[in-house]
């Protein structure tokens, strides 16, 4: 058989994206914290909390876990199904078109140019050009998927096509919006009132779900029975998890608007979901976990394994508290309290950072052909700075809530 030679230099260039954009968004999230504490920390008109907060959460979402996705999606991929990218040209098309985005981003945001919608704040040039650079990536891998030599498509390619799909199906749904000017940046949202604001969380809940929590459960099933060198501990359980996740999940975005103008019966329906989605949460959790039966002696030495496992820990914890504060009586009186935000970062930097961590540590040595890591001391102090510090962070935010 023809041996197939891989394109790594693409994973390599999204690695090296994703550190640096991590450590600028997490920057900014510092600063914003510092703004919150001490008031002259907002500096002039652009570097003031409200036009920073927009820039930070689309730099960890879309700058740095978005290229991890996407590192991680181009490296397995081309293993899982034995055959190289379908096009080198589409690949690299993709990413410095999404660094452009990221810049453009970084530059329209401070200057005040926003759709005010969450987790969709850009303007429409740049909705335009996500659009264009995310059916590129789509176009790259279902043509890879077409041709590969490994008829048995894994678990983890059945959570990368949830995420491609459902990706381009919010974003088009919710950004369809009316330009004020051909040459300006500013538009107007095609809905309006209480349509506008479930349309918005509709999309809102599921960029967490569809960004945040498919492609990573995809990280999850490939790289830690890799690192554990072990298989899943159940692929029957699996493929539940992935049927019911992407059922369950598409219709919790109402829990959003609890108390609202929304009609009672549309949150309450939300709220249904979300607690539904314990269930297969903890189903995608448990099978992590096991996987490593008969191998966690294996965390004493391997740093990468304790990110995980740790990540999946913390997954498991915000997807029970995601939809225990989705139902109405607990949303009364965490709503609008600091609970919020300790339930977002334990998720966003314990179960997408943490995971997203052990992946670039596993993938390190391996595209640029090492033996190992520089430091495994150094990993060792990072894993567990990282982890009292983020339960530190939650837990501070539990008490203030």
């Amino acid at each position: 058989m023809e041996e197939v030679v891989y394109d790594d230099q693409i994973a390599r260039w999204f690695v090296l994206a994703t550190v640096l954009w991590g450590v600028v968004g997490m920057l900014v999230g510092v600063l914003l914290a510092l703004q919150l504490a001490w008031w002259p920390s907002n500096m002039g008109e652009y570097l003031t909390f409200g036009r920073l907060r927009p820039l930070h959460t689309n730099a960890v979402i879309f700058a740095f876990a978005g290229n991890a996705i996407f590192a991680a999606i181009y490296y397995s991929t081309q293993r899982l199904v034995k055959a190289r990218m379908f096009s080198d040209l589409i690949s690299r098309f993709h990413f410095w078109g999404w660094q452009g985005i990221i810049v453009a981003a970084a530059i329209t945001l401070p200057l005040g140019y926003t759709s005010s919608k969450e987790y969709a704040e850009l303007e429409w040039p740049i909705d335009l050009a996500i659009a264009v650079v995310w059916v590129a990536f789509a176009v790259n891998f279902f043509m890879t998927l077409r041709n590969r030599r490994e008829k048995h498509m894994y678990v983890a390619l059945w959570f990368y096509i949830a995420t491609i799909v459902t990706i381009t199906v919010l974003h088009v749904f919710n950004n369809l919006e009316v330009p004020l000017s051909l040459m300006g940046f500013k538009s107007y949202s095609v809905y309006s009132g209480v349509q506008d604001a479930l349309v918005q969380w509709w999309y809102g809940h599921n960029a967490v779900a569809f960004f945040l929590t498919t492609p990573f459960l995809g990280l999850m099933y490939y790289f830690l029975p890799k690192a554990a060198d072990r298989p899943v501990f159940s692929y029957k359980l699996s493929i539940i998890h992935f049927w019911s996740l992407i059922f369950i999940y598409i219709w919790a975005g109402p829990h959003h608007l609890h108390y609202t103008a929304l009609p009672e019966w549309a949150s309450t329906l939300g709220m249904t979901f979300s607690v539904m989605l314990w269930m297969p949460s903890w189903g995608g959790m448990i099978n992590g976990l096991f996987t490593l039966r008969g191998a966690w002696h294996k965390l004493r030495d391997d740093p990468v394994l304790k990110f995980f496992v740790v990540g999946i820990t913390f997954y498991g914890m915000s997807t029970f508290e995601g939809p225990m504060l989705s139902v109405k009586s607990v949303n009364a009186l965490s709503h609008y309290t600091d609970w919020t935000i300790g339930h977002v970062h334990s998720g966003a930097l314990g179960w997408n950072g943490l995971i997203t961590f052990g992946a670039l540590y596993f993938l390190t040595p391996r595209l640029w052909g090492r033996a190992q890591m520089h430091s495994m001391a150094a990993i060792n102090l990072h894993f567990w700075l990282a982890t009292l510090g983020i339960v530190l962070y939650a837990a501070s935010m539990w008490v203030s809530g």
